[in-house]
């Protein structure tokens, strides 16, 4: 008898640790790369300006989550692109998250320093290589610090309608989705039980308000979107951007035909969109102990422009890439597909526009679907075969996208990834 009972004792104990094993958790931490001197900043392609002021820090923000084997760290740069070529070193840093399951991605801010290395004719770059050297380790530490924050957790996540005055396309004022993607993760137990410990923010914008006329190093309108949902919710808030491509951006126009370019308009807009994440998921059902799920895969695009071309040919941060491959006929990324929960996510190693976001999205196997734009690489513009260099309009978009076949290659791949995946919770 006493036997019996220490037998059903014992698998009593085996289940509550495998139930804890398997539960879900969630991590977040954030470090300031605010550089501590004027450095020159970029807005694109093209010699970087040298910035008078700061406005705002700039940060690198870490969301793990984790649910038994499974651990993902997704992470949001405040800069206009984050290569893989630093992403990678990062990875190298970074401890107890599986290189594959890191995901890297850019806000997009066009008022931060040069991180592709963008050299003029004779070689000269604007990039302050010092500077990034320190960025790879704060983004490899604040992976490392959400890891060791890791704790029990439970899942809101929706996908709404943005509404007000926040973006528009400048090339055809209503071709943008307006639809907020938001993934929040909130503590289970201790005395912050029920309050967020992560509010992602999912939307295409061009973050590019003050851009790099102003000559401020900022964080542009990310800045106040993290000040606003984080003096709400108590806790940290993190920005992915979307399919902003071709030219999705902050809608800063006045009734004069004049624009409003100012830190005023940062707050404004990034206030705004803050609160309309936390409206769209304010009424969103608890998801208790939700599954999570990763996978990536490697693809290839060829690379047909001669400005692209050059960027990696020349770019002193490259230098590892160029060992690989030195004629740059074509170049390699990897895309990550995420369920979390209810919601599905695809990556985009650049900046797709609208459309073709639209049409991954109704492809996608969730009625929460979300795409990270600019993630674990940036490669310029990706439009269709049929728009790529179809309109004066795209006349810029399609000089400084990788080629003609570039987004054509992500939509199929893209949909192929989603199709060889499970279909996440309804």
């Amino acid at each position: 008898m006493k036997m019996r009972i220490f037998t059903l004792a014992f698998f009593f104990l085996f289940a509550l640790l495998g139930v804890n094993a398997q539960s879900f958790k969630a991590g977040a931490a954030m470090k300031d790369i605010t550089p501590d001197h004027l450095i020159p900043i970029s807005g694109g392609m093209g010699t970087p300006d040298m910035p008078k002021d700061f406005k705002g820090k700039l940060t690198v923000r870490a969301f793990v989550l984790e649910k038994g084997a499974t651990r993902i760290a997704i992470v949001s740069v405040d800069n206009i692109g984050w290569p893989a070529y630093l992403g990678d070193r990062s990875r190298k840093l970074i401890k107890g998250v599986a290189p594959e399951n890191v995901l890297i991605g850019a806000t997009h801010a066009h008022s931060c320093p040069d991180a592709y290395g963008f050299t003029d004719e004779k070689g000269n770059t604007g990039a302050d290589l010092k500077y990034l050297d320190w960025c790879v380790t704060q983004v490899a530490a604040a992976v490392n610090e959400a890891v060791s924050k890791l704790e029990p957790a439970s899942l809101r996540t929706a996908v709404g309608e943005a509404k007000g005055k926040i973006a528009y396309n400048y090339y055809a004022d209503k071709l943008y989705d307006p639809r907020c993607g938001i993934i929040q993760a909130m503590a289970t137990s201790g005395k912050n039980s029920g309050k967020p410990i992560a509010t992602l923010v999912n939307y295409a914008i061009h973050p590019e308000i003050l851009g790099t006329k102003s000559l401020l190093i900022s964080p542009d309108l990310c800045g106040p979107l993290y000040d606003r949902i984080e003096s709400k919710t108590g806790g940290m808030a993190i920005f992915m951007n979307s399919a902003q491509g071709g030219m999705v951006t902050a809608d800063t126009r006045l009734p004069n035909g004049k624009e409003a370019n100012d830190w005023n308009e940062c707050i404004r807009i990034g206030n705004l969109l803050a609160d309309e994440a936390l409206r769209i998921i304010e009424p969103a059902p608890v998801q208790q102990n939700p599954e999570i799920y990763c996978a990536s895969k490697v693809i290839t695009f060829p690379i047909d422009s001669e400005k692209m071309r050059y960027v990696f040919q020349h770019s002193p941060l490259a230098a590892e890439a160029r060992n690989q491959n030195s004629d740059f006929s074509k170049v390699s990324t990897r895309l990550n597909l995420l369920n979390i929960g209810k919601a599905q996510v695809v990556t985009i190693p650049g900046e797709a526009l609208p459309n073709i976001g639209f049409y991954v999205k109704r492809k996608m196997k969730s009625s929460q679907p979300m795409l990270f734009g600019l993630t674990n690489d940036a490669f310029g513009y990706m439009l269709t075969k049929e728009d790529f260099g179809g309109f004066e309009r795209y006349n810029y978009v399609s000089h400084t996208s990788l080629g003609e076949m570039t987004g054509c290659i992500y939509e199929e791949e893209a949909i192929k990834f989603v199709n060889e995946s499970p279909v996440p919770a309804k």
